[in-house]
């Protein structure tokens, strides 16, 4: 058992529910030139630095979150979807972060290992398909299965349904998946491979920053999820 800083006594951590882009595959800087485009081809400038804040929202807010909502009566389907063709033809340019088979084996050794991220099906198990330890993951929940996507909690309530977990440790890259997180009242770990810097994730909720897996798991004897 852990405690809590009340004193009060948490059940083991006994999941660590995953974000995949810039957690698990270095993608984070695909999507922002993905979506940068995708605006440009509808007549929207939206600086690049904006995308990359706005990189782990869910697609369904993307559009309203950096351009309005008008844009988005007017026009999001239209940039999502020039967004997904447009990251699918960059694919053969993203690869696994460093320190992930490890990292993964690490984990599953004592813990369910579950996929939560805001991405669709397609473009997840795309993703998925380079991560060497993809066997090692139990279960996966893409942005379509909840009914709201980050920063609502909804994928991360979903995770845990699915493998009956207790309580789970959120381990992403970005604010949004500090955020929800920290509204479950769940522990965040958090990785600056995505670009955020350590002091921003913090802020939003995270307990632990790490460099990247590599360096979590070199680090993993006085981590969290030491067992």
């Amino acid at each position: 058992m852990s405690e809590t800083s009340t004193g009060e006594e948490q059940p083991p951590i006994d999941t660590v529910v995953l974000d995949v882009d810039g957690t698990l595959v270095d993608s984070v800087y695909q999507h922002v030139a993905a979506w940068q485009g995708a605006f440009h081809d509808v007549g929207l400038q939206v600086s690049a630095a904006d995308v990359h804040r706005a990189i782990g929202l869910g697609s369904d807010r993307m559009v309203s979150h950096l351009a309005g909502d008008s844009a988005e009566r007017a026009v999001g389907d239209d940039v999502r979807q020039a967004h997904d063709a447009r990251f699918m033809s960059l694919l053969p340019h993203v690869r696994e972060l460093p320190g992930v088979t490890p990292l993964l084996e690490w984990l599953a050794q004592h813990h369910a290992l579950v996929v939560a991220t805001s991405g669709g099906a397609e473009m997840t198990e795309a993703l998925l398909a380079l991560v060497e330890a993809r066997g090692l993951l139990r279960d996966v929940v893409s942005g379509s299965e909840v009914e709201q996507s980050k920063p609502a909690p909804d994928l991360i309530d979903a995770a845990m349904q699915r493998v009956e977990s207790v309580r789970a440790v959120v381990l992403g890259d970005s604010v949004w998946d500090a955020q929800p997180a920290k509204a479950r009242g769940l522990p965040c770990i958090a990785l600056r491979c995505g670009g955020t810097d350590e002091a921003v994730l913090r802020e939003a909720g995270a307990s632990w920053v790490y460099a990247d897996p590599q360096d979590l798991y070199d680090r993993r004897a006085d981590s969290p999820l030491q067992v």
